[in-house]
């Protein structure tokens, strides 16, 4: 039986983050471990951008201090408590081609975390991030930096040696491990916690949130547009338009951020042909991540339409009602959208004027490589992506299948 959450065995580290009203950090700055007498500095924290990809009351009376001023300020202290090893956990992203074993830095890292670690004092001896769900191992000016994918897929084996007389860290080697190995045999103790939240999550995942009219599934078109992503990205949009949450005329969805279809049928739970439940909707969004709505120029969306195609492969976003455009096959990389064809509620984009456009926190931290977006200004967060389509169907059920007609291919 549940007898409850007692909370985490580990500490919470937040030294980028302080609280207004006593100017103190939120959680302790660092903590430190002893291994055969060799102290190890572990200095925690969060992105500096978290206000802007978060609601406001979730952050109120919090300071995001910059990441590289903090570790930066903290090196003096430590080195004075005779630690000589520094580790960073630090959730940031960058992304890097880490090849088939997510081992590598083929492509060399991306910014934000690149800009960060190279500004970090050269005492930093390792830095693991995360945030933006990319797998490497990378080496930047003799400092390493690791991300292992998301939601447990692989796990970091770091090899480390320690100097007795120095204190100094020494990498040996990192290993990112995956975790979906075969013939392994599941904990009997966590499978059945598992089966206990599964009952008692039951109630609220089998409550019917609304309505479809048929099938309505990521199945992309020869345009690369689905049903799904349209609906997604109108949720999207109606979360975010209104004065107070964003104002935003256009939404933006990834396509691999769609995990799962939305079926007429009823299925095993019994709720219904045409009915969606909470758990359903939960399939095909569980992320959890929240909105983020900014203002781009004309001229930034066409370079964000752009980068949907590029030399690793083609990720078309899924965009909301009365955003439209046309690109073709034939164009080169670069150069495949017509900005003439570009438009919001049929008036052509105007490429020196602003507009705020809504995307998920993934995508607005330049997940999928939409590194444009990164440069988004005046940034608002939102609600969680999840609870804008549970109240779109709540408010517009029942939802038909989305009209794959926004977006145009030639050739």
């Amino acid at each position: 039986m549940v007898t409850g959450f007692e909370g985490a065995d580990f500490q919470f580290l937040s030294a980028n983050v302080t609280v207004d009203a006593t100017g103190r950090t939120l959680f302790p700055p660092y903590m430190i471990q002893s291994y055969q007498g060799i102290k190890v500095a572990y200095i925690g924290m969060t992105l500096e951008g978290t206000p802007t990809i978060v609601t406001p009351t979730a952050v109120a009376g919090l300071t995001f201090r910059d990441e590289v001023e903090t570790v930066n300020n903290l090196v003096p202290l430590l080195r004075r408590r005779g630690i000589g090893a520094i580790v960073v956990l630090l959730h940031e992203g960058g992304f890097s081609n880490g090849g088939p074993e997510g081992d590598d830095c083929l492509d060399g890292l991306t910014d934000p975390l690149a800009s960060i670690v190279n500004g970090f004092h050269p005492a930093v001896d390792l830095v693991i991030a995360g945030h933006v769900n990319d797998e490497f191992v990378c080496e930047l000016n003799g400092m390493w930096v690791t991300m292992a994918d998301n939601q447990g897929r692989l796990f970091t084996d770091i090899d480390v040696t320690l100097s007795p007389r120095t204190g100094e860290m020494t990498v040996v080697a990192i290993d990112n491990q995956p975790t979906y190995q075969a013939g392994v045999t599941p904990a009997a103790d966590v499978t059945a916690l598992i089966d206990e939240y599964d009952a008692l999550s039951a109630p609220l995942a089998n409550a019917i949130i609304g309505a479809i009219t048929a099938d309505i599934t990521r199945t992309a078109n020869l345009a690369g547009e689905s049903a799904l992503g349209d609906v997604i990205a109108d949720a999207q949009l109606a979360a975010t338009s209104s004065v107070g949450t964003g104002e935003a005329v256009v939404a933006f969805m990834n396509p691999g951020g769609i995990r799962a279809d939305l079926l007429y049928a009823s299925s095993e739970v019994g709720e219904g042909d045409g009915n969606v439940t909470y758990g359903q909707a939960f399939s095909v969004q569980p992320f959890g991540n929240s909105l983020v709505t900014m203002t781009l120029t004309g001229a930034q969306i066409e370079a964000v339409l752009e980068q949907q195609w590029d030399s690793i492969g083609v990720r078309i976003l899924q965009v909301s009602e009365g955003f439209t455009y046309t690109w073709d096959e034939l164009g080169p990389i670069g150069d495949k959208v017509d900005p003439a064809t570009i438009a919001i509620d049929g008036v052509p984009i105007d490429l020196a004027a602003s507009y705020r456009v809504t995307a998920n926190s993934f995508l607005a931290d330049g997940g999928d490589r939409f590194t444009v977006l990164i440069g988004g200004t005046d940034r608002l967060g939102g609600e969680i992506d999840l609870d804008a389509l549970v109240a779109y169907f709540g408010a517009n059920s029942p939802v038909p299948p989305g009209n794959q007609d926004r977006i145009t291919r030639l050739n």
